[in-house]
């Protein structure tokens, strides 16, 4: 290996794992290095990545905000939200508001979510605050609702990539996280009351028809939010109990083009619950194939136990990776 990349190895990865030692290579072992060597570059793939999706969802966010909202006044849910209801109200400029609104969100994700993401949080909140001072974006559209849709969908995708860089531009998903730890509600839920707070607000103080406008924006928002996040395809885990298990095993494999894990399992049954061995098969597939699959699974046996959930994500194996997988 190159002493140089060499160097580089020893001062970030190797040290960062406690492995310090003289200034001497030679106490490095060639599969230590090497193996150092990979995790950095591992490391430095996923940084590049998070930079870009980041720099991509700051100028989405950023058309969002300059080239659709401030124009008719709407507001969105959350940070942003509070944000763009000040702004109509003191007519302070948006940059400092996302930046003054934003600083509690990463005092407190740095005591829920770690030092690291606050620090890539707060880099991304400067840097949207930073695009908006200086970037001048056309006014596209004074339609109402051409407003409201598309500056919900640019202002979603924004916030969308920037999740899928491992930070946030709006952090009230960051309290939404911490008060569901406190009360035990569901995220959800409290992210509901937050909004309903918001555009009750939005109602009194900028009017009936301003609050209906902001709220489309909002669901355009979240539903964009859910595409980029999410994926264009929902994951569903099956888990299948039969006595055929490796011919639906060998079916899954060759016909779906998908790879199995098998379980050992115990199988009860019979108004005494006689126990017998039995082999559990799970696997991960698309909504669009869970039709096929359990069509192959009747042909085999039609009285197999399959059950089926949703999965949020997946990394590796034979399933398909979707865009932008972080």
């Amino acid at each position: 290996m190159n002493p140089f990349w060499t160097q580089i190895i020893i001062q970030t990865t190797l040290k960062h794992k406690g492995k310090k030692r003289t200034n001497s290579l030679q106490r490095y072992s060639d599969f230590e290095l090497a193996k150092a060597y990979r995790e950095f570059k591992i490391t430095l793939k996923r940084y590049i990545k998070d930079v870009i999706l980041i720099t991509i969802g700051i100028f989405s966010a950023s058309f969002g905000f300059k080239g659709f909202l401030l124009t008719n006044n709407f507001i969105d849910g959350g940070a942003t939200g509070i944000s763009l209801l000040i702004l109509a109200l003191t007519h302070i400029p948006l940059y400092l508001l996302i930046i003054a609104v934003n600083i509690p969100f990463i005092i407190l994700a740095y005591h829920v979510m770690g030092k690291p993401f606050a620090f890539k949080t707060a880099l991304s909140i400067s840097g949207l605050a930073l695009v908006l001072a200086t970037v001048t974006f056309p006014n596209v559209t004074n339609d109402n609702l051409l407003v409201a849709i598309f500056g919900g969908f640019f202002l979603g995708a924004g916030i969308g990539f920037a999740i899928r860089g491992g930070a946030v531009i709006d952090g009230t998903e960051v309290l939404a996280i911490f008060l569901s730890r406190k009360l035990g509600a569901t995220i959800g839920d409290i992210i509901i009351a937050i909004n309903v707070l918001i555009f009750s607000a939005a109602a009194y103080l900028l009017g009936v028809e301003i609050a209906l406008y902001s709220l489309i924006t909002y669901l355009a928002a979240s539903k964009t939010l859910d595409f980029i996040v999410e994926g264009i395809e929902e994951y569903i885990g099956v888990t299948i109990v039969s006595t055929h298990s490796e011919e639906i095993r060998l079916m899954i494999i060759s016909k779906m083009g998908r790879g199995v894990t098998v379980y050992s399992g115990k199988r009860g049954y019979g108004k005494r619950g006689e126990i017998k061995d039995v082999e559990i098969i799970y696997t991960v597939i698309t909504r669009l194939e869970l039709n096929k699959l359990t069509t192959e699974i009747e042909k085999i046996e039609p009285t197999a136990f399959v059950v089926m959930n949703s999965v949020k994500d997946t990394k590796g194996g034979m399933i398909k990776r979707r865009p932008l997988d972080h």
